[in-house]
């Protein structure tokens, strides 16, 4: 059977310490717009966009060097019919050696591409993953987002 789940794989130089260290840093790589902390297992924080999306999302795996999990608890599009696509979804950041590199794999369980939102989260995980999250992480530097539209979906939903 195949897995439909959105995933995306980067490597990099640094450390699976300082790749975990950067991924629970959101603030740095998703967005400025985060409520709560991000890095406390069994603590859940709010994410919002404008009115666009906002969701809640419970850490429910902090193994360092190895493994971030989330599980969206609550999750609002005013793009979509069905508004909470995202709703007891589960998001997980792999973290292995792979040589001399680390690899981090990234995958967002629940998100396939028979929801309406494919697309887009598509778009926008692609955007935050592999550039933000990545850049973070090997310059210290990320481009969250500072509620203004980053990704090519963001600035079609913001018109």
């Amino acid at each position: 059977m195949t897995n439909h789940d959105f995933s995306t794989t980067f490597t990099v130089d640094q450390s699976p310490e300082t790749v975990f260290a950067a991924i629970n840093n959101v603030r740095g790589w998703w967005s400025e717009n985060i409520k709560g902390s991000t890095d406390t297992l069994g603590e859940a924080y709010d994410y919002g966009f404008r009115d666009i999306h906002r969701c809640k999302i419970k850490v429910t795996a902090l193994v360092p060097g190895k493994r971030v999990a989330w599980r969206v608890l609550e999750n609002h599009f005013n793009f979509t019919e069905d508004e909470t696509e995202w709703t007891n979804t589960e998001i997980f950041f792999d973290i292995s050696r792979n040589g001399d590199k680390t690899e981090v794999r990234f995958t967002h369980q629940g998100l396939v591409p028979e929801y309406e939102c494919y697309d887009i989260c598509r778009d926008g995980w692609g955007t935050y993953i592999n550039g933000s999250l990545k850049s973070l992480i090997a310059t210290g530097k990320g481009t969250p987002n500072v509620g203004e539209a980053l990704t090519g979906s963001e600035q079609v939903l913001v018109r």
